[in-house]
C-alpha cells in the first residue's frame, strides 16, 4: 500500500467521540493535524463528559482554522456505539470515514494507508480497511505489535470473532452508508458492527499488516488488546460463555432484522444460526458442519467458540 495510490481528492471524515477524555486527547488531536493527507474534517460529540473534553477539542477547532471542525450536537450520554453512530449519521454522502479513539495517537500516513488500501471510493461496493496497532502504555512506551492480522474472514466468521479494531478502521462511502442506515443491537461495538454489516453484505475486507495507530492501553481502556492468543483465551474463559453467547444472539437476531437488503445467501446462514441456537446439540453440531466459515483466527480459539456455541 502506497501513498502514490492515492490520487483522486477524497475527503475523509475523522469521526470522534469523547468521554471523559482530558488526559490523552491533546496528543490525539495532534496526530490528526499531522496526517500526511490532510483532506479530512473532524466530526465530533461529546458524551456527556464532566472533565473538559469538549473545551479542549473546541480549542483543537480554532487551531486548525474554520471548517476542519463540525460539533455534532447532543451531550447526553448515550455510549459508545450509539455516539459513534449518531456522528455516522451525520457524515454527508460521498466521504469515506474513519474512526478515531480519544486515547491514542495515529502515525502520519495512517489515512493515506487507510485510503490506499480500500482503493476507489467511488466504488459502489462497500469496502471497509482495518490495520495492526502498536500497543504503548500510558506515557506511549512500546508495550509490543498487536497480532497480525492479513485478511479478514468473510462472513459468517465475523460473528465468532471481531478481527477489525475500531480505531484502525475506515469505511468507503458505500459502507459508510451501509452501516449508517443500519440498526445496531444495543450491546454490540460500532467496530464488531462494521465489520459485520460489510461482511455480511459481501463487502471487500482489507487486513494491513502495517501498524498504523499507538493504541493506547491503560486502566481506562473502553476494550483493549491482549498481547497473546495465550492471554486473549485466559481472558475468554474468564468471562465465561454467558456474555458472548448473549451478544451472538443478538447479532445474528439483528442482522435477520435490518432495514437494509442482505444477500440470500446471507440470510440463509443466519436463518439456519439462529434455528441451531433454537434446539439442542444436534442441530447445532449440524449448523457447524454446514457452516464450516464460523471460525476464529486460531484454533485453540475456534474449538472454544464451538464449545460454547454447542452449549449456550
Amino acid at each position: 500500500m502506497h501513498d502514490s495510490t492515492v490520487r483522486a481528492h477524497r475527503p475523509v471524515a475523522i469521526l470522534l467521540s469523547t468521554y471523559q477524555g482530558a488526559a490523552f486527547l491533546r496528543e490525539q488531536l495532534a496526530s490528526l493535524a499531522a496526517q500526511t493527507h490532510a483532506d479530512w474534517v473532524l466530526y465530533w460529540r461529546d458524551d456527556g463528559s464532566c472533565d473538559g473534553s469538549a473545551s479542549i477539542v473546541a480549542e483543537f477547532a480554532q487551531e486548525v482554522g474554520a471548517g476542519r471542525c463540525r460539533a455534532v450536537p447532543g451531550d447526553r450520554h448515550v455510549g459508545i456505539t450509539a455516539s459513534f453512530m449518531v456522528l455516522l449519521r451525520a457524515v454527508p454522502p460521498g466521504h469515506v470515514v474513519a474512526f478515531a479513539d480519544q486515547d491514542d495517537v495515529w502515525l502520519p500516513d495512517k489515512l493515506a494507508r487507510g485510503l490506499a488500501g480500500i482503493g476507489d471510493a467511488s466504488s459502489g461496493r462497500p469496502a471497509l480497511y482495518c490495520a495492526r496497532q502498536l500497543l504503548v502504555d500510558d506515557a506511549l512506551q512500546t508495550i509490543g505489535f498487536s497480532p497480525s492480522v492479513r485478511h479478514l474472514p468473510h462472513f459468517p466468521a465475523a460473528l465468532a470473532q471481531n478481527l477489525a479494531t475500531g480505531c484502525t478502521i475506515l469505511l468507503n462511502p458505500a459502507a459508510a452508508a451501509l452501516v449508517a442506515a443500519s440498526r445496531p443491537p444495543d450491546d454490540t461495538l460500532h467496530d464488531w458492527w462494521s465489520y459485520l454489516m460489510v461482511g455480511a453484505a459481501g463487502g471487500r475486507l482489507v487486513a494491513d499488516p502495517v501498524a498504523v495507530v499507538l493504541y493506547r492501553q491503560h486502566t481506562q481502556n473502553a476494550v483493549g488488546a491482549p498481547r497473546s492468543t495465550l492471554r486473549r483465551a485466559r481472558l475468554a474463559l474468564r468471562r465465561g460463555p454467558d456474555s458472548f453467547m448473549r451478544l451472538f444472539r443478538h447479532h445474528v437476531a439483528a442482522l435477520l432484522d435490518q432495514p437494509v437488503p442482505l444477500p440470500r445467501q446471507t440470510l440463509a446462514d443466519l436463518a439456519r444460526i439462529a434455528a441451531a441456537l433454537d434446539h439442542g446439540t444436534p442441530a447445532r453440531l449440524l449448523a457447524l458442519a454446514r457452516l464450516g466459515r464460523l471460525v476464529r483466527r486460531t484454533w485453540p480459539e475456534t474449538m472454544l467458540f464451538r464449545l460454547w456455541f454447542l452449549l449456550g
